[in-house]
């Protein structure tokens, strides 16, 4: 009987300790955040998109075709421009991303190099000749590469020299 007594005593001295742990801290939580009130900024106005008609009848110059320059009144632009008078080649008709160099060939100690355009037709072509839309001339061929220079004109009007490269494909 000792032994039950002992043990009803104990669990009601447990019982009542249990109730009041923790509670300041579930009262700070409960009231931590009673008195903050968020400002959140409105978000800004947003303007309607108004597009632009584009008028070919205006002075403004067509964004999406290459810039040439103003040949009538002799007004030539540069000291690198390229001849705008001169019969195009073929491969001139083909931006130079779609060409692919797929072989070489030399006769009579000249490189041949043999390209494919996007359309699927094979052109062979030697130094001097052109090719890509930006007047490319072709420099040196070799077995792996064919090299051009490319007459690029900047906004201002001024032509200037780029250096591109076709690489044989395998």
């Amino acid at each position: 009987m000792r032994v039950k007594f002992v043990v009803f005593t104990l669990a009601l001295l447990l019982q009542g300790c249990g109730g009041e742990e923790f509670q300041d801290l579930r009262d700070f939580v409960s009231n931590a955040g009673a008195d903050m009130r968020g400002k959140v900024e409105p978000p800004p106005d947003i303007k309607p998109y108004e597009p632009y008609a584009y008028d070919n009848s205006t002075s403004l110059p067509d964004p999406f075709k290459p810039r040439r320059p103003d040949l009538r009144n002799g007004n030539r632009s540069g000291m690198n421009q390229p001849d705008l008078d001169r019969p195009k080649e073929e491969l001139e008709d083909y931006p130079l991303e779609s060409l692919k160099m797929i072989g070489y060939l030399s006769q009579k100690n000249v490189g041949h190099a043999v390209i494919r355009s996007g359309e699927g037709k094979v052109y062979q072509v030697k130094a001097g000749n052109f090719m890509g839309l930006n007047f490319g001339q072709i420099t040196s061929v070799t077995e792996t590469e064919v090299k051009i220079k490319e007459m690029v004109q900047d906004s201002a009007g001024d032509w200037s020299e780029r250096e591109s490269s076709l690489q044989l494909v395998e």
